[in-house]
């Protein structure tokens, strides 16, 4: 049977975000306009796929974890409603990335520390970059090792207002 992933939209305050689920599963969770690089990344990951434009399609958890978060509270994260596919270091540097606060940064280097493997900087790098699962999965809070924002495929300005908005407003519940 060919899997089928249903996109369903959701505003946000920096641009409505596209959130596509296969088995009421989030898989991908990126702005509208990158939906070129969600096909792109969820075709690799499931070779022949379907796509349909389904709203309310994602599962309520996640919408409400967004809204939560956007209104400036960070709930906990819904982990059985996002289905995660990558390899093993992959999984790593996205489980590494959740565990960054909220209001918190780390570099690329820290982060490979964290993980326990110095060199493989450029490594978590990439990873980070194929994060499917943008806000939910923190990757806006890897910066340079400068302190500079470097690599968001939301945009710089983005990544910026994430992480204002985090240092600026969340709270754990």
């Amino acid at each position: 049977m060919t899997p089928r992933i249903h996109v369903s939209r959701f505003p946000s305050p920096i641009g409505p975000l596209s959130l596509a689920t296969m088995d009421n599963q989030l898989v991908h969770l990126d702005f509208d306009d990158n939906e070129e690089r969600m096909r792109t990344l969820q075709h690799r990951r499931y070779r022949h796929i379907q796509w349909s434009e389904q709203p309310g399609s994602a599962p309520r958890a996640i919408a409400e974890w967004l809204e939560a978060y956007f209104d400036g509270v960070l709930q906990p994260l819904p982990r059985s409603h996002i289905r995660l596919t990558g390899t093993d270091f992959q999984q790593r540097v996205w489980q590494g990335l959740i565990g960054i606060p909220a209001g918190e940064h780390r570099s690329y280097g820290a982060l490979a520390e964290a993980l326990g493997n110095p060199k493989a900087v450029r490594a978590v790098a990439r990873a980070n970059a194929l994060n499917p699962v943008a806000i939910l999965i923190p990757c806006h809070r890897v910066i340079g090792a400068n302190g500079t924002l470097t690599g968001y495929a939301g945009g710089l300005e983005r990544k910026a207002w994430l992480l204002n908005h985090e240092a600026a407003n969340l709270k754990a519940v």
